[in-house]
C-alpha cells in the first residue's frame, strides 16, 4: 500500500478495534434499501457482486441468504474483513475477501455485474482520490453492468468517525461518475445510527453504458 492507504487502513482498523460493530455509526442488522435496489438492478443470483468498502457491513450476509453465489467484498481494514468472517463462519469461504484501498488497487477488467458502495465514497475528500475510485470502477464493472452507491445527502454530517467527508446529491453524484454511467434512480434515507442520531443518506442506482 501507499503511504496515504496505510494511514487509512490504520485509521479503520483503530475504528473497528475501539468498537464492536453493533456500535459503529453506519452499523444496519439488514441493508433493506441496498438490496432492493440490487434486486431492481435485475441481476441473476449468479451474478458478480463486489461490496467496496464492505468490511463489517451485514450486506453479504443477506445476499448469501438470497441466494447470490458471486461474492467479493473488498475493504482497506483486516480487523473490518475479520469480523465479517467470524460472523459468517463457515460461510466465509463462500465470499472472496480482498484487503485494499480502492483508490489504488488493481481489480480485473469487466469482473462484476454489479458494484456496490454504502458510506465509502463520501469519504474521499481529494478530488484525485474520486478519480481513481471511479477509474477503478469504469474497469471493473461489466458493460451493462450496475451500481449501487449511497452517500450522505446534502443535509448529512460534515464529519464521520473522526473524517471530514463529502455530501452529494443526485445530480452531483452523477457528475463525480461521468458520462460512462447513467442514473436510473435515487431516493433518501433517514439513517438511525445506533446512539441515536439520524443521518441523511442519498442512494443511488447507476448503470454502465453500452456504447
Amino acid at each position: 500500500m501507499t503511504g496515504l492507504a496505510d494511514q487509512r487502513q490504520h485509521h479503520w482498523d483503530d475504528v473497528y478495534t475501539r468498537k464492536t460493530t453493533q456500535e459503529l455509526t453506519w452499523y444496519q442488522p439488514h441493508a433493506a434499501n441496498s438490496l432492493r435496489l440490487i434486486r431492481q438492478s435485475g441481476i441473476g443470483k449468479d451474478a458478480a457482486i463486489i461490496d467496496v468498502g464492505g468490511g463489517a457491513s451485514t450486506l453479504v450476509d443477506d445476499l448469501l441468504h438470497e441466494g447470490y453465489t458471486k461474492l467479493t467484498v473488498l475493504d482497506v481494514s483486516p480487523t473490518g474483513l475479520a469480523a465479517s468472517r467470524e460472523r459468517l463462519g463457515e460461510s466465509a469461504s463462500r465470499v472472496k475477501w480482498i484487503e485494499a484501498d480502492i483508490t489504488v488497487v488493481a481489480l480485473p477488467e469487466q469482473a462484476f455485474d454489479l458494484w456496490h458502495d454504502r458510506a465509502l465514497f463520501h469519504f474521499l475528500t481529494d478530488p484525485n482520490d474520486r478519480t481513481a475510485y471511479v477509474v477503478a470502477m469504469r474497469r471493473a464493472v461489466k458493460t451493462g453492468g450496475s451500481v449501487v452507491l449511497a452517500t450522505f445527502a446534502e443535509s448529512g454530517p460534515k464529519k464521520c468517525s473522526g473524517l471530514e467527508i463529502v455530501r452529494y446529491r443526485p445530480e452531483t453524484l452523477q457528475a463525480e461518475l461521468g458520462n460512462a454511467f447513467v442514473l436510473r434512480e435515487h431516493f433518501a434515507e433517514d439513517h438511525r445510527t445506533p446512539g441515536g442520531a439520524t443521518q441523511p443518506f442519498l442512494y443511488c442506482l447507476f448503470q454502465k453504458r453500452t456504447h
